[in-house]
């Protein structure tokens, strides 16, 4: 028998509400649109409650956009077994189905949202970076990278970044062929940075002595394979 009576959270407890609230309001809407009304009114909760708890909807904001950050830069984690193809693409498609799920809330940390200016949303932003870069050293087993070993990470990560922002705007292609083509993006710029520098073919030379042949890597070799008689040095392409 139940006797109506609603349980009192603690204090923490109802931050982490509120948290959750705005986080799921963000996610569906620009935070420039959600009303602290809103928020209140979701939580079951007066306005001014809200305000006992953050003293404005910016703490607020940030909180949800703290949370928002330790699970996308967790979403990067992976066991290091198996080829670092079949990695990748799975860390791809847990990335897309975050961006999928939160959208605008996806937007307003990366672009900043109404935090824009803000050294606490930006050292949130540069966490999710940085704890994507030393997630894919750990892949690849390098403690202390190359120059140009970092470059190749770092321009992939921001390269899914932006990638992910752009298909937000309508979603125009398939979302399994973005994840794939972000792993063999991964590839080429490897690829590229190794005709330039010898230890970075070194590098490159162990991911592929690992990957089979039905891989993510080796459906890139397969394409490239096939378009090899379209592109001939000193003739126009057909």
């Amino acid at each position: 028998m139940t006797t109506g009576v609603r349980r009192r959270m603690g204090v923490e407890e109802r931050r982490q509400q509120l948290i959750g609230v705005a986080l799921e309001l963000f996610s569906h809407r620009s935070p420039d649109d959600v009303s602290i009304d809103e928020i209140a009114a979701a939580a079951g909760i007066s306005r001014p409650l809200v305000y006992h708890y953050f003293p404005g909807k910016q703490s607020l904001y940030e909180a949800a956009l703290r949370r928002a950050a330790d699970e996308l830069a967790g979403l990067f984690e992976e066991p290091h077994d198996g080829p670092l193809g079949a990695r990748l693409l799975r860390v791809m498609g847990r990335f897309f189905d975050f961006v999928d799920e939160h959208g605008p809330g996806f937007s307003a940390l990366m672009r900043g949202g109404p935090a824009v200016g803000s050294s606490t949303t930006h050292a949130m932003i540069d966490g999710v970076r940085q704890a994507a870069y030393d997630q894919i050293l750990a892949h690849l087993g390098v403690a202390e990278p190359s120059p140009r070993l970092a470059l190749v990470v770092r321009s992939w990560v921001s390269l899914a970044e932006s990638t992910a922002l752009i298909w937000l705007d309508g979603r125009l292609v398939p979302r399994g062929e973005l994840e794939l083509q972000l792993v063999h993006d991964f590839a080429a710029l490897a690829a590229v940075s190794a005709a330039y520098d010898e230890e970075m073919a070194g590098v490159l030379a162990e991911i592929l002595s690992r990957e089979p042949a039905d891989g993510p890597f080796g459906d890139l070799v397969g394409r490239l394979v096939r378009l090899a008689p379209l592109v001939v040095p000193g003739q126009r392409l057909r």
